[in-house]
């Protein structure tokens, strides 16, 4: 019996012609703005009875695979009794380089014409490639005319090309499809709540509706989770991404899996890490003159795709590693191809949510059918803000008119967006703006064209401060066309000159964008607290699911103190000496590793060069800023359970060891959380509280009440792991007993007692 393979034109002619190098320079990154609107300039050419973006279909069998062939081509013209199908691509290159057009694009316009002529029935058709040039709008065409013999022979070389990749996706298919009805849960019994949010996720994957769930820590989220949306494949859903903020807990759902394997899981996942950790080059430069994986990758990476999806399931950076260094590809971009071919993916936010790296290339139709798991959802607002923001210099364009002074058209660029800075420099208006600045964007989209034509060029040696200021102007065009009632245009005087921000306040409506163009969303956290809070800047909505389960963990294996002492800014230098009398006598009450969280380095510094450590018998370790993994790793390896001194580690509120750390057992004995975790004011939160003041909503704690518990209560989940597990959490701030915090207080800690400080006798 035949097998059916679905694929897209572009999709297909890219795998089997694209050759070459990766080289930043040949591509068009705003092709999504700028491509788009040349690509239509062309369209509104056409003469009547013309058509533009036209959808084509048609099947052709080779071997024992039928493929289903799809796209839409971007024009047909009628011509004196002629059929002629153009494909149009913008180019960052000068149209005079272009001789003859690349086989990759004829083949696009070939398969085209092909689906075109076998539908109308036609004996001869004809193929017109025109190129746009990005910052003249130049075009150059080029034209060629086959008999239907002629396209039905390259259509079939093609696809006799793309048969053995096609026939490993369909066996790696049809093994998946058959490990799946049999696979059982993996471990003997679910814990207190682990089976009925499994259950509230199969039943929102197979309805495809979007879930928000706080399960609390030691739910064992990971599993409950991607359990269910794997059973969820066997209906149809064919793929999901496992989407996170930390690395720690890509390492999670990497176990999880591994353990559905043993249970008979037949399955491909990949992980993806950032370019700038898993490039093999001291400097990540994609040139072929600077990288030997970049040099060639193309005409490589076929051979790479083939040989892993044969040999590997479960790819994570070692094995991509390997597999990179054996085809001499650029590990990265490798990772980024395999996304698209695999059955799950593990990545970052970013790769979903953020406009300057989300995939591109994932259609609408294949989001119909994928699930997004959004670990850690808390941290997806502060990072919705970030990503949905931009920032622009007035120094930074400055800086590169002086590097390049003999480019005159760049430079005039750059004057130009210098004087839309000076104008906003001398206006006397408000400096935090509902409307957008037109005529800054419009220069800076200008910008954004010169700067690509260079890039496109052979010629030039860019600096990486021109490339940096190439993506953040491309950043700030894209988040203009986002631009809402929800961002401010906020202009701000730094020590080194005006900068101009579009600030995102409240990210919901973006996220929500995007999660409603998958099939479905699960948005899960141990700390969804205040849940309203979390549900609405996730863009949570009437249809949406809710689930929210208590701690599977007894009160008794807290030992919870508030310790009511002012932590107050004006209060620090006073209580400073009281604060670590607390930690030394929650010390030495209850002997063991500790781990001690301040809301800044520098209380945190403070207090740690305070404390009387040699009085304390026990091992003191600090965080430093912007550890590296090494050193993250020495630091966690010093919580073992069988030390002959404990160690007590200072760190920051909603650093890296305030989450997805999992030290169980006795390796961790108590946590103290020093404050309430409050951001410091500054003029974004100010923004922000105003904002949900004017909405009738508490502004203040908007900004800085939910967010900085968020970081209490994920610091203190990192003490009771396991059913076996004890331990102290110690809060300091006298706030936590006021009516406010006391609300807002996990259920599982307000079984409290409070802690008055004993007074020496004198």
């Amino acid at each position: 019996m035949k097998k059916t393979f679905k694929i897209s034109i572009r999709e297909l002619v890219e795998f089997v012609y694209k050759e070459g190098s990766i080289d930043v320079r040949y591509q068009a990154r705003s092709s999504l703005t700028i491509g788009t609107k040349l690509h239509q300039k062309l369209q509104k050419e056409y003469k009547e009875g013309d058509e533009k973006e036209v959808f084509l279909k048609g099947e052709r069998a080779v071997e024992d695979i039928v493929y289903q062939l799809e796209g839409r081509c971007d024009g047909i013209h009628y011509e004196n009794g002629e059929v002629i199908v153009e494909e149009i691509k913008s180019t960052a290159r000068t149209i005079a380089q272009i001789e003859e057009g690349a086989r990759v694009h004829w083949a696009q316009g070939e398969c085209y014409a092909y689906l075109l002529a076998k539908e109308k029935q036609l004996k001869g058709i004809g193929v017109q490639l025109t190129y746009i040039e990005v910052e003249s709008e130049k075009t150059k065409s080029f034209t060629r005319t086959y008999t239907m013999e002629e396209l039905q022979h390259i259509v079939d070389e093609t696809l006799v090309a793309y048969t053995p990749f096609a026939s490993l996706i369909l066996t790696n298919q049809e093994n998946r499809i058959k490990s799946i009805p049999d696979l059982a849960f993996p471990y003997p019994t679910y814990r207190k709540g682990q089976k009925n949010l499994a259950g509230a996720v199969y039943k929102t994957v197979t309805e495809s509706k979007s879930l928000y769930a706080n399960a609390p820590t030691g739910t064992g989220k990971t599993i409950s989770t991607l359990f269910p949306t794997i059973k969820a494949m066997e209906r149809g859903h064919s793929k999901w991404f496992y989407v996170t903020a930390k690395t720690i807990t890509r390492t999670v759902a990497e176990e999880a899996l591994i353990l559905l394997e043993r249970e008979g899981l037949s399955h491909r996942t990949i992980t993806i890490t950032a370019k700038d950790k898993i490039c093999f080059q001291e400097e990540t430069i994609c040139q072929k003159e600077y990288c030997e994986f970049a040099n060639g990758y193309y005409d490589r990476i076929n051979g790479a795709l083939i040989d892993i999806l044969t040999q590997q399931t479960i790819i994570t950076r070692p094995i991509v590693e390997t597999y990179a260094r054996k085809h001499r590809v650029c590990p990265f971009e490798f990772s980024i191809d395999l996304s698209y071919l695999v059955d799950g993916v593990i990545c970052d936010y970013n790769y979903i949510f953020d406009p300057k790296v989300s995939f591109k290339r994932m259609s609408d139709e294949g989001k119909k059918k994928t699930t997004l798991l959004i670990d850690e959802a808390h941290n997806l607002v502060g990072r919705g803000r970030e990503m949905y923001s931009a920032t622009l210099r007035k120094s930074d364009f400055l800086e590169i008119k002086r590097k390049y002074p003999g480019y005159v058209d760049l430079k005039q660029r750059v004057v130009e967006v210098n004087k839309q800075f000076l104008r906003l420099k001398k206006d006397k208006g408000d400096d935090v703006r509902n409307e957008l600045d037109a005529e800054l964007v419009d220069e800076v989209q200008s910008f954004v064209e010169i700067a690509e034509k260079y890039l496109g060029e052979a010629e030039g040696d860019w600096s990486e401060d021109f490339l940096q200021l190439y993506f953040d102007a491309l950043h700030f065009v894209r988040i203009s066309n986002l631009f809402s009632d929800e961002h401010r245009f906020v202009i701000d005087q730094t020590p080194k000159g005006i900068e101009v921000k579009l600030f995102c306040i409240d990210p919901s409506k973006l996220i929500k964008q995007i999660t409603r163009s998958f099939q479905s969303s699960v948005f899960f956290s141990a700390t969804l607290h205040p849940f309203s809070y979390y549900f609405q800047q996730l863009g949570g909505c009437e249809e949406d699911y809710r689930f929210l389960i208590p701690s599977p963990f007894e009160k008794e294996q807290w030992q919870v103190g508030i310790h009511p002492i002012s932590t107050r800014f004006k209060d620090r230098e006073r209580t400073l000496s009281s604060i670590t009398r607390s930690i030394t006598a929650a010390f030495n009450e209850n002997k063991g590793n500790y781990l001690v969280f301040f809301s800044s380095y520098a209380y945190m510094r403070e207090a740690f060069e305070e404390m009387n450590q040699d009085a304390m018998n026990a091992e003191f370790i600090i965080q430093e800023p912007n550890m590296k993994e090494a050193d993250r790793e020495k630091f966690l390896n010093e919580y073992q359970s069988d030390r002959d001194l404990p160690v007590i580690g200072f760190a920051v509120l909603g650093g890296i060891f305030s989450e997805g750390i999992d030290l169980k057992g006795n390796r961790l004995k108590g946590v103290i959380v020093v404050g309430v975790g409050l951001p410091q004011p500054s003029r974004d939160h100010e923004i922000i509280k105003d904002y949900f003041n004017e909405r009738g909503l508490n502004g203040f704690d908007h900004a800085y009440v939910y967010p900085g518990l968020n970081k209490v209560f994920q610091s203190g989940g990192r003490l009771i792991r396991s059913e076996e597990d004890t331990g102290v959490l110690r809060l300091i701030d006298d706030r936590y007993l006021s009516p406010k915090y006391q609300s807002l207080l996990l259920e599982e800690w307000k079984d409290y007692r409070i802690i008055h400080e004993k007074r020496p006798l004198i």
